[in-house]
């Protein structure tokens, strides 16, 4: 007989699953996405609403990501409303009585299967789903719906798992599952090399945008060309470890692109997952294809005040005493059965400060300043990466909260 946790499994995955069905779409060609394409870049868009994603859908596009935050504005126009009704319906129907938070969990599930299958019906590419903020810090129930949405669409779902000491050891058995992985929530080069040579997933991010703007909210400088710079010192970093291990697949994306420059600036990067703005502006630019050049090996001088610039410099820079660290993790025995407390203390013996102990009341606090962190409210012994990390996080469990509060509404 099959269990309770057996049977929700069955009844939610013959919820979410969808035949994907009709041909692969014929689309005009675009010139200057072409260019990218030319100098070695993927595009994705990255968009959870259909609609949007059509206006803008090129040849060269050949994929999407959703988050939580993008998920939520789908949930919020009420396209999602009845897939609500009938999970919480269906649930009830078979007879599981799940506590509200987990009702709330299974039917956010659904919701972002239905999303994602949306736009996978409708171009026929991959989507990257993103996990419920709530499970981050759970290597087993990460493992859990990783395989979940993993089975729903295999051919087109990559899952995206947040950057957690708990999501990097995760990552590392999914990987080895076969399960795609977008491991998000990147804002460094150190950050990126070591989930690459722990976990190897299909894809890092660098969330840049967020990086300049952190800058000019410190008024640290101008902010100009620091994510820039985070980003093309990763791909540099992930390309030489590429080619110093051929089992190492990951790369790199640019994400948290805020305007059409720096879609062209970054030409030649691994992936860049650009919002639909963005895109438009790169589109309409007027530049001519030749103008787009690569600047992955250029030397580039970020903006930023000079009594600012060692805190910020350790966001790009890739020291040989990480990478020691990096060597020394891997090499243990007991890697694959660490939990993320382990991971977090191992690092912290090893002088490595990228994962704080914050309190609930750090994480309270933390939220409530938003995705761009107030540093002048923490101490520089906390990196600049490690809280960008669990900002970023904090603001996708407040627009989290949003679309289960609207679930919620459905249970009252």
């Amino acid at each position: 007989m099959a269990t309770m946790s057996q049977k929700l499994d069955e009844i939610l995955h013959g919820l979410a699953f969808e035949k994907i069905e009709g041909e692969v779409p014929r689309n005009e060609s675009d010139p200057l996405l072409a260019r990218l394409k030319a100098l070695g870049t993927e595009v994705w868009i990255d968009t959870g609403e259909l609609e949007k994603a059509q206006e803008i859908w090129k040849d060269e596009l050949t994929a999407l990501t959703t988050n939580n935050t993008l998920a939520n504005q789908v949930v919020q126009s009420g396209v999602m409303d009845q897939v609500i009704k009938d999970t919480i319906d269906k649930i009830k129907q078979e007879g599981l009585d799940l506590p509200e938070d987990e009702m709330i969990l299974e039917v956010g599930f659904v919701i972002n299967c239905k999303i994602a299958l949306r736009l996978v019906q409708a171009f026929k590419v991959k989507v990257s789903v993103e996990l419920h903020p709530a499970i981050s810090r759970s290597i087993e129930r990460t493992l859990h719906y990783g395989r979940r949405y993993y089975n729903v669409c295999p051919e087109y779902f990559t899952v995206k798992v947040p950057l957690t000491p708990e999501g990097y050891l995760a990552v590392r058995i999914l990987r080895k599952e076969g399960v795609p992985i977008n491991f998000t929530l990147g804002f460094s080069v150190r950050q990126n090399y070591l989930a690459a040579r722990l976990a190897n997933p299909d894809f890092v991010n660098v969330f840049l945008g967020r990086l300049n703007q952190v800058v000019m909210n410190h008024k640290a400088g101008t902010g100009e060309l620091v994510g820039e710079k985070v980003t093309l010192a990763t791909q540099q970093a992930l390309r030489s470890a590429r080619e110093n291990d051929n089992s190492m697949e990951s790369r790199l994306i640019a994400a948290s692109i805020r305007n059409g420059d720096q879609v062209a600036f970054l030409a030649g990067l691994d992936v860049l997952t650009i919002p639909p703005k963005s895109m438009k502006e790169y589109q309409e630019s007027g530049k001519i294809p030749e103008q787009v050049v690569s600047h992955i090996d250029d030397a580039i001088e970020p903006g930023i005040d000079p009594q600012y610039y060692t805190r910020f410099s350790e966001l790009w820079k890739l020291t040989e005493e990480f990478k020691s660290f990096v060597d020394v993790l891997i090499s243990k025995s007991e890697l694959d059965s660490m939990k993320g407390n382990e991971l977090a203390e191992f690092s912290r013996a090893q002088g490595v400060n990228l994962f704080h102990p914050f309190s609930d009341d750090d994480l309270n606090k933390i939220q409530e300043q938003g995705k761009i962190p107030d540093l002048n409210a923490w101490p520089e012994s906390i990196a600049v990466d490690d809280l960008m990390t669990q900002s970023a996080l904090q603001s996708f469990t407040k627009d989290q909260n949003a679309l289960d509060e609207r679930i919620r509404s459905f249970l009252k």
